[in-house]
């Protein structure tokens, strides 16, 4: 009886025990899912089941005007591999070949070297091995596909989702300065711009975080895919600016820098009739010789006196307020002397007695005696006018570092008897070359004065977020009549005054060249022979009907130091080439003629590439030869193709190639090419048929 009891009382033990311990079980298990749970959420990482991380948004492009990317974002990975997951008879029937795999996608290893890494790896119980940092997700994928990876994180121990995002510049130097930088922003985990473009509008391009779950397993931490909080992936900048001319711009003043052993430069070029700002290079040079778009924005941020590109604004001061006639004349001597200082003309012996339109032309330095003769008496009246020319503010663009101008006013303490005349000739007077441009762009348009700018539109994929229109920041700053003067002095400058060789015979150029002397690293003017220039030229293109506006600024230029020479060739070259490759200024050669069904001429290229365009072209051809590359030539109704013999070990045959065709052939050899001229390739340095050479160059010409 007495065992009786004893078994009854073991079984109520053991029910009750059971059931104490399901509560617990039940307890912590409601306690972990609402959170209520003190030790899981405030102890050690490792005691955590589950927490919400941040979910970091996708930094927004910025592209140019036809959307190229001019700024992207790109994910990288660091692999990493726990190899304690995989089991035994998988991991000793495969390990070799992940090995191999491996050292093949990655030549810093051999098989042998990966295998052991692995091995020790998992003998240690190592849960975290690093197999490569900063993997793209190209690699990434490819890495995913290698025996053992390819089962997965549980099984393959696979950990990939270590995720780093970069900012990259597809074109490398190219606009670097004005679109600016990023840092990570730690208490987000984003990137957050800090420079340029990507600071001024970081509020559309950073997006907002969301957040999301994220449950420990035992190879680390796992996405569960729950969203909290859904990420705003960062908008997309659509600027301005177009790639084609930015990419003339820049190689453009970077020859001339290199060709006048000058400091630094900068180039801006605007849509005379809207503002918008379509290519802006600013350069420095490096102690190795090269030219960098370097820490400074030069046509944004620095100001300095802008010299006889001024001289503009003191004729348009003086002709308002009707206290001259262009048409007058003067005494153009070279020596102009106020209160002890003396002014000289660049011309020794000056231009004798001349018209003030004359004395604008050839940049002479009379203009001081003009403007100080009409103002010497009301010099406030002077100031007032620039004023309404919207010359003393600054111009409010999106981009930080804009400086004001600097234009001293009578009862200043820099103000004195010589401020007048030196001011009428860009002294005594600082900008920016981008409020120089944005004058002279009123003089192109008319009267109105328009707000530079650089971002066209804000998107969010196809959804416009918001638009930029024009903005006017003054209407008509001066009369018709003194407009149409001042247009004609500045085509003036370019065909009998400082500018007449840089004309262009396809299209008429209005411009002013401009030389000043300015400050040294010392803050000083320097010795006889040891002065440092500024050379820039401002103006506009086709004069005639302007589309375009353009300043050049070069400062220390240690061969010339004029305008026209330093400055004007950069601002010609951009010109003509800008002109050469627009549509919009020239009309269509076959414009009210009737067409004629006609087999175009076509280069010799690829197959496939010619195939997909006479498909495309609806154009009738037939195979005499078949062959990967091929040798166009059409009669009456179709083209004809022919095999292009491209050998494997010799220089092919390029004439008749584009230069893209060319390059792609020349290079598949392991050499390079240096390609000047356009159209198709007339010449090559090395012979077709001389064996190729590895790292070697070859010349091509086109035509």
């Amino acid at each position: 009886m007495k065992d009786k009891k004893d078994i009854v009382w073991r079984v109520y033990f053991v029910y009750f025990g059971f059931i104490a311990v399901m509560l617990m079980v039940l307890f912590e298990t409601v306690s972990i899912q609402f959170g209520k749970n003190s030790n899981v959420f405030t102890s050690t990482e490792d005691d955590v089941l589950i927490k919400k991380v941040k979910r970091i948004p996708r930094r927004g492009e910025i592209l140019d005007i036809n959307y190229t990317p001019l700024v992207t974002s790109v994910s990288f990975y660091d692999i990493h591999m726990d190899p304690t997951v995989v089991d035994q008879k998988t991991f000793d029937a495969e390990v070799s070949d992940l090995a191999a795999g491996l050292s093949k996608m990655y030549k810093d290893k051999s098989a042998n070297e990966y295998e052991r890494l692995i091995r020790r790896a998992r003998e240690r119980n190592s849960r975290y091995l690093l197999i490569r940092k900063k993997v793209t997700n190209e690699g990434r994928r490819a890495l995913r596909e290698l025996p053992i990876f390819n089962l997965g994180r549980l099984k393959g121990g696979i950990i990939d989702n270590d995720e780093t995002i970069e900012r990259r510049r597809p074109n490398g130097e190219l606009l670097r300065r004005t679109l600016g930088s990023c840092k990570k922003n730690e208490g987000l985990g984003m990137l957050e711009g800090v420079k340029g473009l990507e600071q001024a509008f970081n509020q559309y391009l950073s997006g907002e975080p969301g957040e999301e779950i994220e449950q420990r397993i035992p190879t680390g931490w796992k996405k569960t895919g729950q969203i909290v909080k859904e990420a705003v992936e960062g908008a997309d900048i659509v600027t301005s600016i177009d790639k084609d001319i930015q990419e003339v711009a820049h190689s453009e003043l970077e020859r001339q820098l290199k060709n006048q052993g000058a400091k630094n430069g900068c180039v801006v070029v605007m849509d005379v009739k809207t503002g918008f700002v379509k290519a802006i290079s600013n350069l420095t040079a490096m102690e190795d010789g090269t030219f960098r778009e370097y820490e400074f924005n030069y046509a944004i941020g620095r100001k300095e006196v802008p010299g006889s590109t001024f001289k503009l604004a003191s004729l348009m001061a003086a002709l308002e307020d009707e206290k001259i006639n262009i048409n007058d004349t003067v005494d153009a001597f070279g020596i102009y002397r106020f209160h002890g200082k003396t002014l000289n003309d660049a011309h020794d012996g000056g231009y004798g007695r001349i018209t003030i339109r004359k004395a604008f032309e050839k940049s002479s330095n009379v203009i001081s005696k003009i403007i100080n003769r009409a103002y010497s008496e009301e010099p406030m009246a002077f100031i007032e006018r620039l004023e309404s020319f919207g010359l003393t503010e600054p111009l409010g663009i999106d981009l930080e570092g804009e400086p004001a101008p600097t234009i001293y006013r009578p009862g200043d303490p820099s103000w004195s008897a010589i401020s007048l005349p030196w001011m009428s000739i860009g002294y005594e007077v600082q900008q920016t070359p981008l409020q120089t441009l944005a004058f002279y762009n009123a003089v192109a348009n008319n009267g109105d004065f328009m707000k530079p700018q650089f971002v066209k539109q804000i998107r969010r994929g196809v959804e416009v977020v918001k638009n930029y229109e024009p903005v006017v920041l003054r209407k008509k700053i001066c009369s018709e009549s003194t407009l149409s003067i001042l247009q004609e002095c500045l085509e003036g400058v370019m065909k009998d005054g400082t500018g007449s060789k840089l004309t262009s015979s396809q299209f008429t150029i209005a411009g002013k060249t401009g030389t000043a002397r300015i400050l040294n690293e010392q803050g000083n003017y320097g010795t006889k022979g040891q002065e440092r220039y500024q050379a820039s030229f401002v103006g506009y293109f086709p004069a005639d009907k302007p589309i375009y506006s353009c300043i050049v600024v070069i400062s220390a230029p240690t061969k010339d130091i004029y305008g026209a020479i330093v400055s004007g060739t950069v601002f010609t070259a951009i010109a003509n080439k800008v002109y050469a490759s627009a549509l919009s200024y020239h009309e269509a050669i076959n414009k009210g003629s009737k067409l004629e069904k006609n087999v175009p001429q076509s280069l010799s290229a690829n197959k496939y590439d010619l195939i997909k365009a006479f498909k495309h072209l609806k154009v009738d051809y037939q195979f005499q030869e078949q062959g990967e590359w091929l040798v166009t030539k059409r009669d009456s109704n179709k083209v004809n193709l022919k095999r292009r013999s491209v050998p494997k070990n010799n220089v092919p045959n390029l004439v008749g190639l584009s230069a893209k065709d060319a390059v792609y052939l020349i290079e598949s050899k392991g050499m390079s090419a240096h390609v000047s001229g356009y159209g198709k390739v007339v010449k090559q340095s090395i012979p077709a048929g001389r064996p190729v050479f590895h790292g070697g160059v070859i010349e091509l010409m086109l035509d």
